[in-house]
């Protein structure tokens, strides 16, 4: 398991990381959100010793992370940290060489992995020739190649295609039922929703949520109501306690309100003023969470 303890970290009068603290379980995958300049990426890098912290641990299996540990790791860095001019074959290997795999071990896996992540036939290709999403992919590979026990990935969905999500969600959940612990960051709520059954919010270098998100969810202490009625009076909303309007538009509410709020009753009202087409209640999304949290 990774346990990230106290990490604190200032770059001159700015303050990156505020005595944040990070588990991520085998077997598991971690959703790491907050806004830009949290402090995300800092953290990240101070896992793999790519920024000194002032304070705080990185540790593994409860012992601290050094050098040799750190070859079990995958990183993905959000900036493209591959050599262009090199062919993508030929680097996976020698990156896979690097984390201690033998020539032979180090050649296979290289190509495995190009097979696995659709780029088989690109393995004589230099990096600077693959197009944008392509070369993702082989950062993918590179972070992959060596079967890491912990798996870091910086904002890995973006740019990418509906196809390429699926597959890069895909390989996420391999890892993790293989065993690997995995921590990806990302501004896409939904892929993280979809995929996550932890999360870890940060704002400002602290550690304002973190949790699985159904018990997230259930300490929010409102619920979500979606609903489109047709023919209400312009700038109708049904009288519920505590209630937050969020969206409205042409007919189509959403509403943030209290955890006692009755459905039947808001229902009843909705369709007392106009056709109910459509009718939703439930608890907030993780995108709800996610701006009542760092907000």
């Amino acid at each position: 398991m990774l346990s990230v303890a106290g990490a604190s970290k200032r770059f001159g009068p700015v303050v990156a990381l505020d005595d944040a603290s990070i588990e991520v379980p085998r077997g598991r995958i971690v959703g790491f959100l907050g806004p830009n300049g949290a402090g995300k990426t800092t953290a990240m890098r101070s896992i793999f010793g790519l920024v000194a912290l002032d304070a705080g641990e990185v540790r593994w299996n409860g012992s601290p992370a050094g050098f040799v540990t750190r070859l079990r790791f995958g990183y993905m860095p959000e900036e493209r940290g591959l050599y262009p001019k090199m062919p993508a074959g030929v680097q996976l290997a020698y990156l896979a060489e690097l984390h201690g795999l033998e020539r032979p071990a180090a050649l296979a896996a290289a190509q495995r992995w190009l097979d696995r992540l659709g780029l088989g036939d690109r393995a004589d290709a230099p990096v600077e020739k693959l197009s944008h999403g392509n070369q993702q992919r082989v950062q993918l590979a590179a972070a992959l190649v060596h079967e890491p026990e912990l798996l870091v990935l910086d904002e890995p969905f973006s740019g990418l295609d509906p196809v390429a999500v699926e597959m890069l969600g895909e390989v996420l959940r391999a890892e993790a039922d293989r065993g690997a612990s995995v921590l990806f960051s990302s501004h896409q709520l939904d892929l993280v929703e979809d995929l996550c059954e932890d999360v870890t919010i940060v704002a400002e270098g602290r550690v304002v949520a973190s949790g699985r998100v159904g018990e997230l969810r259930a300490r929010a202490g409102r619920v979500r109501i979606d609903m489109d009625v047709r023919g209400a009076p312009t700038g109708w909303t049904p009288t519920v306690a505590g209630a937050e309007l969020l969206e409205p538009r042409n007919g189509t509410l959403r509403l943030l309100a209290s955890e006692d709020a009755d459905p039947d009753d808001v229902l009843a009202q909705a369709r007392a003023v106009g056709e109910v087409r459509a009718f939703s209640f439930g608890p907030p999304t993780l995108a709800e969470l996610f701006l009542e949290a760092v907000q």
